[in-house]
Order: structure tokens, then C-alpha cells, then sequence
């Protein structure tokens, strides 16, 4: 008996990767968290699955669910969304399966930040402009964060910053990053990814919250901030198909004028 975190993807049931399908079509115990998955991505469990919102139980209940799966034989489908590598709760759900000694694996999804850029269609890590992002969150009313770790701190790096948890923390947002970045700095956010209702709302950091307001948007959203989402042009093309820089792959330059 198996248990298989999977990583649901944003809630496209067309973004879950064969490898998740597969899985999720098999297990004969499927928990899902149903405030991030939709139903339509656990659709594929078998007939006569067990298959479980988990959004209003506890890790506990949770666990004895799969404790009896484990006395049973039975493969649970443990679906979370995005990749359960980021914020996926499942740290602590592998402390119990090990002091249980029950098997599990990880299977990957699409993370959030990844499928906001796709569908803001663009490019997070632009030449000579922003190379680097940053995967954070707010606190709130989850755990503390830990010290050192906090958007002044990273502001510093000039990066991209992809934020979780903070759409309620705009203000605070603002105030810590405005310094840094300043106020005219390019803001994204992304509600529910994905989903039928998505929205994506693009504005600065002096003008989001307000935007926000008006969408009236109060969870399930990423925050994207830096300069990398600056829609205008004149960065400059990226080294890897330049024909004057050969590489292993093409070892000589081109000498003909406009050759690529």
C-alpha cells in the first residue's frame, strides 16, 4: 500500500500530468483538499472510490482515514494543489506515515507561479532584467515565518517575488516593498488560476489594492511583483540562440549576416 501526495496543478484538470491521471484513476481512497482542487480533477477515481474533501477535516482525521486505507491494502490518492512542494501541508502528514511505517511518494504538479505566468503569457526571468524569483508568503493567520525571511529582506535582491497568502496584507505589502522596488514597480495577481472564474489583474504596487478591492478578490490568489513584469520592451535578446556565442550544441558561430 501506497500513499501518493499528487500535485493537482492550478485546477485544470487538463494540467494534471499523465503520471497524476493515472494514479488518481486507480487508488480505491481518494482525499482531496476541496478548497483548492475542484471536484472535476478527482472525476477520474475509479468507481466506488472512497473519495473525500479533506478541506474541513483535520490532519488527524485525515490520517486515520489513511491508516484504515493501510489496513485494508488499499493505495490512497493524496491530491493537493499546485506541487505539493510549496505549501502543501505534506511535511507533517510524512512525519506520520514514517512513524507509521506506511510508504508514500511525491508526484510533481504544476505550481501556481508557474501557471499565472502562462497565463499572463509571458516570461518571469528576463534578460538583464530579472533572473531570479522568489517563492514567499505572508503569515497571517498561518505559522509565523522565519526570521530573516521577510519581504524587506528580499526586496533587497531585486528579484521577482511570488507571494502566497498576502492578498489580504496588500497594505503591508506595499509598505515593505515600495522602498525597494518603488512605486511604480509591476504587479500581477492571479485568482484562481485555472478555474472557470479566473481573473488576472495586472497595476503597481501604489495602485493594486485598490484594483483588488474592486474585483473584490479575498483569497485563493498569487501576488507576482518586480520588474520582470514590466510589459515594456527593450531588454535585449537572450545568449542561448546567439549565433556569436557557439556552445556544445552549435560550435561554431555563424558568419553570415542575420544567420540564427
Amino acid at each position: 500500500m501506497t500513499v501518493y501526495f499528487i500535485g493537482a496543478g492550478p485546477g485544470d484538470p487538463e494540467l494534471l500530468t499523465l503520471k497524476a491521471a493515472r494514479l488518481i484513476g486507480e487508488c480505491p481512497v481518494c482525499l482531496y483538499a476541496g478548497s483548492l482542487v475542484p471536484p472535476e480533477v478527482v472525476a477520474c477515481a475509479p468507481a466506488g472510490a472512497r473519495v473525500l474533501d479533506t478541506a474541513p477535516m483535520t490532519l488527524d482525521e485525515t490520517h486515520a482515514e489513511i491508516v484504515a486505507a493501510h489496513s485494508k491494502g488499499q493505495d490512497v490518492a493524496r491530491v493537493h494543489s499546485g506541487d505539493p512542494s510549496l505549501y502543501g501541508a505534506i511535511a507533517e502528514q510524512i512525519r506520520r506515515l514514517k512513524a507509521d511505517g506506511i510508504a508514500y511518494q511525491v508526484i510533481p504538479g504544476v505550481p501556481a507561479y508557474a501557471a499565472a505566468a502562462a497565463a499572463l503569457g509571458q516570461e518571469l526571468t528576463i534578460p538583464q532584467v530579472a533572473q531570479s524569483i522568489i517563492l514567499t508568503r505572508m503569515s497571517m493567520k498561518s505559522t509565523a515565518m522565519p526570521a530573516g525571511e521577510t519581504l524587506e529582506n528580499f526586496a533587497r535582491t531585486g528579484a521577482t517575488l511570488a507571494i502566497h497568502l498576502g492578498i489580504r496584507a496588500l497594505r503591508e505589502i506595499e509598505r515593505q516593498l515600495i522602498p525597494a522596488y518603488g512605486a511604480d514597480c509591476p504587479v500581477a495577481v492571479a485568482y484562481r488560476v485555472g478555474w472557470p472564474d479566473q481573473q488576472l489583474i495586472r497595476g503597481t504596487l501604489s495602485d493594486i489594492r485598490e484594483k483588488v478591492r474592486q474585483a473584490k478578490i479575498t483569497r485563493t490568489a498569487l501576488i507576482l511583483v518586480g520588474p520582470g513584469l514590466s510589459e515594456a520592451h527593450g531588454f535585449p535578446d537572450s545568449a542561448l540562440y546567439d549565433a556569436a556565442r557557439p556552445h556544445v550544441l552549435r560550435p561554431r558561430a555563424a558568419t553570415g549576416a542575420g544567420v540564427r
